[in-house]
């Protein structure tokens, strides 16, 4: 028997998908909300993602401890991750906890709240910001992305900011819970072994009394920001540089197309970026990468090495993106299309990475596409189409930025 795609909706709005395969030895299940740092108002920047801790802290009537047993109990595989649209909550089991998992993660979901514990989870998170600082990428990121997108909330930080966190309050917090936590704002996907309609059934007992709020975002292109700037760091000792440029976003079909371009400018190896400034000698890592959100995605272009080649990774990127089009082969795109069509099929093969694949893209655009409607889309890119996505969206970066030691 095929996979089959099922989906429902409940009377309250919570929408449940899932991708059935009566022949899978697993089940998995998660429960994703449309909402994330973009959807934040500044002030509370990183709320989505201090939630995302609190839900772990317990319910009204199980404890944080508890909630850790009882998954553990049922040999679950559990976590959650929050990201610029859409935080997760999930679990992987046996066929025969499904149901489980699914009451469990949806008892998790309507968390307590508590004073004493949104107060500690604070320290946490702003342990977790300091750590991150220690990291010369993740600091070049987030400012590029704040430069970038400024004012938009696509600039927000998903961790928030040292100054949002410490004066984010818990009834600030409950009120962006009851507004983005809302039954007709979250999809609950499955995928593997599972009943469906036992699944709809255990979803309208546990999330049934869930209120609509009618949550929305905007999901226009945001205009962006061009600009070079540079950081100094007195604890680094290598140079870094980041550029981001518009991409096609995730509605957009040409997204197929610019997942093989990021992958040919700059993949682990055998990439355009790897041969021109790692096999060379120039840089230690080079890459590239491409990003899609709501209304609009991004090319990301990094590189790192001796601090006084900075100059030299610009020339370089910018002389390989140049002369990308004219140079894109036959054979470069049926290498490229094989390579990402390959690691979408190995994780096509795992219910828990078939689960994550159809709940974000129906989270995104509301909508199902089979793996392999995406791998077939993937196997008809082609030269002429790359060369199209190169002249629509030049991935020569708009903002670039830099980081040396002080």
């Amino acid at each position: 028997m095929a996979i089959e795609f099922k989906q429902r909706v409940l009377s309250n709005g919570l929408t449940i998908i899932g991708e059935i395969d009566p022949f899978a030895h697993s089940a998995a299940a998660g429960f994703f909300v449309r909402t994330g740092a973009r959807d934040e108002p500044t002030e509370i920047m990183g709320v989505s993602h201090f939630l995302e801790h609190m839900m772990f802290k317990g319910t009204e009537t199980l404890s944080a401890d508890g909630l850790n047993q009882a998954f553990d109990d049922m040999g679950a595989r559990n976590n959650a991750y929050t990201s610029n649209e859409v935080t997760c909550f999930y679990a992987q089991v046996l066929p025969e906890m499904i149901d489980d998992a699914i009451g469990l993660l949806g008892t998790m979901m309507r968390p307590a709240l508590r004073n004493e514990d949104f107060d500690t989870e604070k320290q946490v998170i702003l342990e977790e910001i300091a750590m991150y600082q220690d990291n010369p990428f993740w600091v070049l990121y987030e400012e590029a992305l704040d430069r970038y997108f400024r004012p938009h909330g696509l600039s927000h930080r998903v961790l928030g900011t040292k100054d949002s966190v410490s004066a984010m309050s818990r009834d600030q917090m409950a009120r962006y819970f009851s507004d983005r936590y809302a039954s007709d704002n979250t999809v609950l996907s499955v995928a593997g072994a599972v009943d469906f309609d036992r699944v709809c059934e255990t979803a309208e007992r546990v999330c049934g009394a869930w209120t609509p709020s009618g949550a929305t975002r905007d999901g226009a292109a945001p205009p962006i920001n061009r600009e070079r700037f540079e950081l100094t760091d007195p604890g680094v000792s290598r140079g870094y540089l980041l550029g981001l440029a518009p991409a096609p976003g995730v509605e957009d079909d040409r997204r197929y197309e610019a997942m093989v371009l990021g992958q040919l400018l700059g993949g682990d190896s055998n990439s355009r970026l790897h041969w021109a400034l790692v096999e060379e000698g120039v840089a230690e890592e080079a890459q590239a990468a491409y990003d899609p959100n709501e209304g609009i995605g991004t090319f990301m272009v990094y590189a790192s090495g001796e601090p006084d080649r900075l100059e030299t990774f610009v020339e370089t990127i910018e002389r390989e993106i140049r002369d990308l089009p004219a140079s894109i082969t036959g054979d470069d795109v049926l290498r490229i299309r094989s390579k990402v069509a390959t690691a979408a099929t190995l994780s096509g093969e795992k219910p828990g990475d078939r689960m994550q694949r159809i709940g974000r893209l129906w989270s995104s655009i509301g909508a199902y596409r089979s793996l392999e409607e995406e791998i077939a889309r993937i196997d008809a890119v082609s030269v002429d189409d790359l060369r199209a996505l190169c002249d629509a969206f030049d991935p020569t970066p708009a903002l670039l930025g830099t980081m040396r030691p002080a």
